[in-house]
């Protein structure tokens, strides 16, 4: 074998032991950007999907997530219905709806919150809060204490016609 012959076999091994990519080079690999959640709070329900990305494999793990504590109900609670009234049609093409409800707070804390009503109307469940509207909303119960939570609004028959309103449970959201 000639010496440019040793010489080209020896160039053409190079290149390939030392050209070529390694699987490495092209490794990727799958991260959570966004994990799945779902937020409730007494006026509706979000969902957020999770989210990947593709990144190449020496990114860096992310931190774990830690669980962030999300207010809850307040425990110790109870209620008592003064009045709950719903007039359908009022004759004036409004419908309007009366309560009138005592939360008791039975901690030995005061707390700050919104309460938060369930109610059925014409077959559908929904929960929220009306005391944005209300006379006294109620945002925050001494401890072993009470307060009233007084609501008494007209809606326009414009927007629907609910035929029946009924009350099933009151709770007490605790904001923190």
């Amino acid at each position: 074998m000639t010496k440019f012959h040793r010489l080209a076999i020896l160039l053409i091994g190079s290149v390939f032991s030392f050209g070529c990519s390694s699987d490495d080079d092209n490794c990727m690999k799958t991260i959570i950007v966004q994990y799945e959640q779902v937020i409730q709070t007494p006026t509706g329900t979000a969902y957020l999907p999770e989210v990947t990305q593709e990144v190449p494999c020496d990114t860096p793990e992310p931190d774990p997530v830690q669980e962030i504590e999300e207010p809850g109900f307040l425990e110790n609670f109870d209620y008592e219905v003064v009045s709950f009234n719903f007039t359908p049609d009022t004759g004036n093409n409004t419908s309007r709806l009366q309560f009138e409800i005592i939360l008791k707070n039975r901690n030995n804390f005061s707390v700050t919150g919104v309460p938060v009503l369930t109610t059925v109307a014409d077959g559908l469940k929904t929960s929220g809060s009306f005391s944005a509207q209300a006379s006294s909303p109620c945002y925050e119960i001494d401890a072993n204490g009470s307060c009233t939570l007084i609501y008494d609004q007209e809606y326009s028959l414009d927007q629907g016609l609910i035929e029946s309103l009924e009350l099933k449970t009151v709770q007490y959201f605790v904001a923190e």
